[in-house]
This record gives structure tokens, sequence and C-alpha cells, in this order.
């Protein structure tokens, strides 16, 4: 006998209409003239029809950070409602066409459970646009007590609604292969993951503003585990480089992994192995992409230890520091093959400095990434040269660089930086064919390629064949002397004025 049609799919928020478009034009002839009535379709056509709406259903993950659609495993419930062909079809094939139940905001959790077949289970309150009522909090604490039924549990609620809800997830979850959980809050609170959570088939956590207590055998034990996201960790819950790498040597398909400390650790706290002894990684891990934030010292600790040799995604956020000498950062980069950089943007932020490279205008994916939290411009200059010249022989490669500020910053360009400075932060990109000037700092890279007594016209730049500059007033002028300078050397540069875009940065 077919299983009940649930009372509580009512309640489903699903439009429909998109699935009634696709399935029409999926069956439209070639001549877009001749349709074929949907019902004349056969069971097995319906079917992979559904499978492969499904898949466009799935939910993804663009980067580390970006919550999935889970809500998208609502996708069976409007065409459930259908016909009651429709609805066997699909409530027969549960495997096949991955159905799910989705616990959410406002679902009534206590009749699906009890009107609807045993399909596995999506706990999704990650949405921060809803407010979690006493009635969600009771539905979440009934839907994990089929812990065996449990996929996907997601919390991104306020603070205070989490404690008894984290102390539910103890024990073992057979089936479980997602956890997000992300508190609301601004303060130190730091919920703590039971130490008898365990999770054999877990694929994905996300922890933010949330820890594992220090001796859980949660990450020794999750052998499949693909994505690790531990961000905003306290100082309470700080672990060791070295601890770090040891959970993840027993990770052999980990692929994207990020690791951010919600503040600046004491140099006190940061392990003092003596890095010669580190020169060879200890351990190859499979990594994709990488994001870390916190201090020089943890990174280097860290990338000393490691070897991704497939990455493809590398992003840094360092706090603001005296000293930025990287060397085991330049080594990580130096020994993957595809990270050489054709293209780079300097970016000037209100709050920080960052170096984007490989990234054209447009495209979404930024293959490498550093920042440094600086709020001054001469800080930022300092912060940067020091960061830029460990990596120099990598920057080095890099034949486009394009130098951008924020229209806020402007009148900071007008204090006093040290001209040095400046050109110790240019040096590295020695390789530069084509540069591109924002309007806020045209005076400054003027200043910077004055020459000087003893100065050279090649010191700077040395490849340099066209240089670009954005204003809506022609001021050539200020370049007259390089480019002279670079005529009478036998390497000239072309001057290209163009106006400024139409855009909040120049």
């Amino acid at each position: 006998m077919h299983p009940v049609y649930p009372q509580y799919l009512r309640y489903s928020p699903y439009p429909g209409y998109f699935m009634s478009w696709w399935i029409d034009n999926a069956i439209t002839l070639p001549d877009n003239r001749l349709h074929t009535p949907i019902h004349m379709l056969n069971d097995d056509v319906l079917l992979n029809i559904f499978y492969l709406y499904q898949l466009i259903m799935s939910e993804s993950y663009h980067d580390i950070f970006t919550f999935p659609h889970w809500e998208n495993a609502k996708w069976w419930y409007k065409p459930a409602q259908v016909c009651r062909r429709w609805r066997y079809l699909i409530l027969a094939s549960p495997v096949r066409l991955g159905l799910h139940l989705v616990c959410t905001f406002g679902t009534p959790v206590a009749d699906m459970l009890a009107h609807s077949p045993p399909f596995p289970l999506i706990i999704n309150y990650l949405d921060h646009g809803f407010e979690v009522s006493t009635e969600d909090e009771e539905a979440i604490l009934l839907a994990l007590q089929h812990r065996d039924r449990v996929r996907r549990i997601g919390l991104g609620m306020p603070a205070p609604n989490l404690p008894k809800l984290i102390e539910a997830i103890d024990g073992n979850f057979p089936a479980l292969e997602r956890l997000f959980i992300c508190p609301r809050t601004k303060d130190d609170t730091s919920p703590v993951i039971p130490p008898t959570f365990q999770a054999p088939h877990l694929g994905m956590l996300l922890l933010c503003h949330a820890c594992l207590p220090l001796g859980s055998p949660l990450l020794r034990t999750t052998v499949g585990l693909t994505f690790l996201v531990l961000m905003d960790v306290p100082l309470s819950a700080y672990f060791e480089p070295s601890y770090l790498v040891a959970q993840l040597s027993s990770m052999p398909h980990l692929e994207k992994l990020s690791i951010g400390f919600k503040s600046p650790i004491p140099a006190r706290h940061v392990e003092r192995q003596p890095l010669h002894t580190l020169i060879e990684p200890h351990v190859t891990l499979p990594l994709r992409t990488l994001y870390f934030r916190g201090v020089s010292a943890y990174l280097e600790q860290l990338l000393a230890l490691i070897n991704s040799p497939l990455l493809e995604m590398l992003q840094i956020h360092l706090f603001n520091q005296l000293s930025l000498t990287v060397p085991y950062l330049f080594q990580f980069i130096n020994r993957i093959e595809r990270f050489r950089f054709s293209f780079s943007r300097l970016v000037f932020h209100g709050e920080l400095v960052a170096l984007i490279a490989d990234c054209r205008e447009g495209d979404l994916a930024e293959p490498f990434h550093v920042a440094i939290d600086c709020r001054h411009a001469d800080w930022q200059v300092s912060a940067a040269a020091q960061l830029f010249n460990s990596l120099a022989p990598i920057l080095s490669t890099t034949e486009g660089l394009a130098l951008r500020c924020q229209h806020g910053l402007l009148s900071q360009w007008h204090e006093k930086i040290d001209r040095t400075q400046w050109r110790n932060l240019l040096k590295p990109f020695s390789g530069v064919k084509v540069l591109y000037v924002a309007e806020g700092l045209i005076g400054k890279l003027s200043q910077s390629l004055q020459l000087e007594d003893g100065e050279q016209p090649l010191e700077l730049f040395p490849e340099l064949k066209e240089l670009v500059y954005y204003k809506k007033d022609d001021v050539s002028d200020a370049y007259t002397s390089f480019a002279h300078a670079r005529q009478i050397a036998g390497h000239p540069v072309i001057l290209t004025h163009l106006p400024p875009p139409p855009s909040s940065w120049v």
C-alpha cells in the first residue's frame, strides 16, 4: 500500500511554478511548436525528470562561508501535490530522489513526524532573518530525538537559545552528514560541543563562535570530513598549530579548511618550536581551499607543518602587527605549481590593505587574497611593504598591477608617507608591464617614481610598458619626468589617461 500523502505538505512555502515551467520546457519538441502532454510520459521518464530536477535544486557551496540552501530539499513537496500518480511515484522512490523532511522555522514538526514516511531529517535554522520561537526550540529538540534519521543540523540563532539545544547534540548521530552551528553573538559567548558527540559519517563541519573541547575525539574519528570551518575561535578555546595538524592528519579527504580566531593571540601563546626543525612539511593534505585569520606567527607555524600541492584558493586575513615576515608562507606558495600570478590588485580600504592576485574584474574566485588589518595609510603602506618583500619572488611574475583605494581614504592620502616606504612597497612587483593607478593614488605614485640622486630609472618597474591612470582631468604632467627618464634609458613607457569608473572605488 502506498504511503498516505502527508498533511504537513500544505505548509510548504515552495512556489512550485518553476517545476511546471521546467517540465513544460523539458518536453518541448525542437521546432518549439508542438508539446507532448505531461500525462503521456511513462513512469521512467517522469522519474528521470524528477531526478534531474532534484540535482538542479541540490545544495552548492561557492565558498567556505556561504550558508547552503537546505530549504531546496523541499523541492518534492509541490510536485507531490500535482496528482495521485506523481505523489505515489515520488514517495515510492525516496532513495533515488534523495527525499528529505525539512524542520525549519514555523514548521509543525510534531505533525510532520507523525504523518509522514520515515525519511531522513534536515534541521535547518540557519536563516538569520527569522526569530526562533519557543515552538521552534521544542521542534528542534523533538527532531533531535530521531538521531538515526538526522542528516543535517544547522543552528544560526541567538546565543541564549543555544545551550539546551547543543546539549541535546550528544552521543552518536550515525547518519549525520552536515553540522553548522553559528550563534548570533557579539560577545565572548562560545557554546561548546559536548565531548561525547560522535558523527562517524560527518562530511561538513562549520563552527562559528562555537568550539570543540580540546581532546574531543570528533575530528580524529570523522575520516570522511571534506569541509572544516572553525571561525571566531575565542582565546579560551585556543589550540596550538601542532595540535590542529595532528587532527588534520586523520582527514585524507579534506578539501576546504578555514581557521579563524576572534582576536589576536598574544605571542606568548603561540608555541615556540624552532622553525629550523620545520623546513620539511610534516603532513600532506588534499586541500583545494584554505582560509586563515589570525596572527602571522600562528600562520607560519601551521604552514611549516603542512603541504597542499592541490590548493586552488588561499585567503589570509592577518591582524595588525609590528612584524610581518612570512618566509614559510613564501615556501608554502612556492611549492604549489599553479600559484604563478599574472594580474594583481593592491587595494587600500578604510580598515585594511589587501592584495588580490590572479583575479580580474568580474571574476568571482580569488585564488590568492591576503589582507592586513590597518586603519592609517602609513601603517597600511608599511605593513604591506613588509609582507610583499617576503613574497617578492612570487609577486615578480605579476605582469598587470592595479592600485586602488576607496573614496573615503582620499583625505588620508594627503598625510606625509615616507617615499622610501612606497618604493619598498612596489619593488617586489618587478615584472609589471601594465600599471593601473586609481585617482586617489596618482600623486603618491608620482612621488615614488621621481628619481633622486643616485637612483636609476629601472630600479622600480623595470619591465613597465604602459601606465594607465584614472582621472577626470588629464594630469600627464605628473609623470612627465618619469617618462622622459625611461625614454632616455631606452625603455619607453606609454601614458594612458582614462576617466574614473562610476564606482565607490577609484
